[in-house]
């Protein structure tokens, strides 16, 4: 990938290709290539950034991230974000990691969706969300060179209508369990294809338990 530093390059390792072959066997190709793009422009802003931070973690953090989506990963009752947190703790366990760095990627993939909070944490925890934000929400979109977008994207492509497929995707990786969506911009999503649909509330939550006062 011409314009991209060594240093956010997908790493050549066995664990990558694993984590490779796993996810594109497991995730639709829309949900591939963001989570490739996910690292991609995860590891660039580490390197504006100056920071230290192990690509094997960065890109086994980025490539699950969205796995829970996916029905053959998704459970009835956890948030989407957990699910593919456990996913990706449990392949690097078989792979040999150690629980530190599993939990650490564990942790990325179940921040994933909680701004504010990450970019303060472990340099691969921010970082996956840094990418998040950049290719779903285009919040650091001037931070990137027009060069660098351009390689990102023409590596892995986006579709021509990726702001309305990706919102799709979530909701159909979702719309069963509308309830852990609560105090999670996931929300939003929910709300949006179901105009009808009553999101949690914190307050309300405070004034129906069953403590006086």
């Amino acid at each position: 990938m011409p314009l991209i530093p060594k240093e956010a390059k997908i790493p050549d390792s066995t664990l990558a290709r694993a984590i490779t072959e796993f996810i594109r066997d497991s995730e639709t190709e829309l949900l591939f290539n963001h989570s490739s793009r996910v690292y991609h422009f995860g590891a660039l802003a580490g390197i504006q950034k100056g920071l230290k931070f192990d690509g094997e973690l960065l890109y086994a953090s980025a490539m699950f991230h969205d796995l829970g989506l996916m029905p053959g990963h998704s459970s009835k009752n956890e948030r989407f974000e957990v699910d593919g947190a456990h996913a990706a703790r449990d392949f690097l366990r078989s792979h040999g990691l150690s629980e530190e760095e599993a939990y650490t990627v564990w942790t990325a993939i179940a921040l994933h969706t909680t701004p504010g909070v990450p970019q303060h944490m472990h340099p691969v925890v921010g970082l996956v969300t840094a990418g998040v934000e950049m290719d779903v929400l285009g919040l650091t979109y001037s931070h990137y060179s027009d060069a660098e977008r351009e390689a990102v994207v023409s590596a892995f492509p986006r579709t021509p209508t990726f702001k309305e497929d990706i919102i799709q995707a979530f909701y159909d990786g979702i719309k069963h369990k509308p309830q852990t969506t609560f105090g999670n911009v996931k929300a939003d999503v929910i709300a949006d294809k179901e105009p009808h649909f009553h999101r949690g509330n914190f307050c309300s939550v405070i004034r129906c338990s069953h403590w006086h006062g």
